[in-house]
């Protein structure tokens, strides 16, 4: 399923089988799946657990899940089950020192989500946004060891807008880690956009309901990407 701008009441049902449309992204050659649990993402905990092991069954390719990971033991259960990298968001505003321990346990297996709305970070869901700027999150982290950022523009996300290339190349320039766009994509115009920052730092893009709307068609972008 698919979110506007993060709200739940805004939801749109894609398919009823996550290991099937899985399935489907990696026979188009995705290099990786992203996965979300959004109910754990508002509840603090995993919620679609089995979802995600009949995903981590049906395909090969690395599977990187974020939604509701808060402690060590969560992090050491996905991981033993198969995610190739987990996604800490609000831990990551809440308790930066976790990260950079989840980090030392976990070489190249964490990545920090920042979800941004306005340049300021959101949490919890997105259902709550604070003080806290992308680029004061991102600097807490970058000597941790973290292997991606993921950078989501919300008031972008679901919407088709095209995504916030221009915030996600600075955040990429500011900081020594690879940035993951998400966001708003919803044209090859919108991939090419983001590879013609490649130099930047940016290192891959996240498409959802582009993809799920035939706006985009997989193995093109994909094609894309590699050349």
């Amino acid at each position: 399923m698919r979110l506007i701008k993060g709200d739940m009441n805004q939801a749109t049902v894609f398919n009823d089988s996550p290991a099937n449309q899985a399935r489907s992204f990696a026979d188009a050659g995705c290099r990786w799946i992203h996965v979300v649990d959004l109910n754990g993402a508002f509840a603090g905990a995993p919620v679609n657990a089995a979802a995600v092991r009949d995903i981590l069954k049906a395909v090969a390719v690395p599977v990187q899940l974020g939604g509701g990971i808060r402690d060590m033991q969560t992090v050491a259960a996905w991981i033993d089950a198969g995610i190739a990298r987990v996604i800490l968001g609000t831990a990551a505003v809440k308790n930066p020192a976790f990260v950079h321990d989840a980090c030392r346990a976990y070489p190249g297996k964490i990545a920090v989500g920042i979800d941004a709305r306005g340049g300021k970070v959101a949490t919890e869901g997105w259902a709550d946004t604070g003080e806290l700027t992308v680029l004061d999150l991102a600097r807490r982290f970058v000597d941790a060891g973290v292997a991606a950022i993921i950078h989501t523009d919300i008031d972008r996300d679901g919407v088709l807008a095209g995504p916030n290339v221009a915030a996600s190349a600075e955040l990429a320039r500011a900081v020594p880690i690879p940035v993951i766009v998400s966001g708003g994509v919803s044209s090859l115009d919108d991939l090419k956009a983001v590879k013609a920052q490649n130099a930047s730092g940016i290192a891959g893009v996240i498409s959802g309901r582009a993809i799920y709307d035939g706006r985009i068609d997989l193995a093109e972008a994909v094609a894309l990407l590699a050349a």
